[in-house]
């Protein structure tokens, strides 16, 4: 058996912060601390974008489509706060065999086809649509909005003593039919086992 280190890659952040990264950012310091630029570090949006191409290589998807099966689509669906950064961490990158790229849809349902969709803060008041259409689909929904694994989402960024975490929905992943690893469920800082409640609209 591979040791948990092993299992726990590297956090990408892309060449334009090669020489800050030095191979310290594990999977197993997820829980990477907030400071302020003027300290050099990382901002949550930085940490938020590493996660989810990491989230690509422990979640197990059913077999795509044959028409989505030469990329794996990271999504950013609402406002786009991370600009930049996943443009770069993706470049070049393959996550099971396909060409890892990233797209910014307009709507849920354009947003269907995506492996991991992000919901933008902006997307709040829509939330409920939104999950209503991905939820079912082979989609993982990840947001930092307030209560989103409450409301169905499957994982949530949470800020704990300033540092960037994520919770987990594990009946919301089943259900859209996806299968987080063990060791993805290992560094959550909380796994939600009960079924989802539905949205009271």
């Amino acid at each position: 058996m591979r040791s948990r280190l092993q299992l726990e890659p590297a956090i990408r952040l892309g060449p334009w912060c090669a020489r800050m990264c030095c191979g310290l950012l594990l999977f197993s310091c997820l829980s990477i601390r907030c400071q302020t630029p003027e300290k050099a570090a990382f901002t949550p949006n930085d940490v938020e974008a590493a996660y989810l191409y990491n989230f690509g290589k422990f979640v197990q998807w059913p077999a795509p489509p044959e028409a989505n099966s030469q990329t794996f689509s990271i999504c950013i669906l609402g406002q786009d706060t991370l600009g930049k950064k996943l443009d770069d961490i993706v470049a070049g990158e393959t996550i099971q065999g396909s060409k890892v790229v990233a797209i910014h849809p307009q709507s849920a349902e354009a947003a269907a086809s995506c492996r991991i969709v992000f919901i933008g803060t902006s997307e709040e008041g829509r939330l409920g649509k939104d999950l209503e259409v991905l939820g079912k689909k082979p989609v993982l929904t990840v947001s930092s909005i307030p209560g989103f694994v409450q409301r169905g989402g499957i994982i949530q960024f949470v800020i704990q003593s300033n540092r960037v975490r994520f919770a987990v929905n594990l009946p919301a992943a089943r259900q859209a039919g996806l299968a987080p690893s063990s060791e993805l469920l290992k560094v959550a800082v909380s796994v939600t086992t009960n079924p989802p409640q539905e949205e009271v609209r």
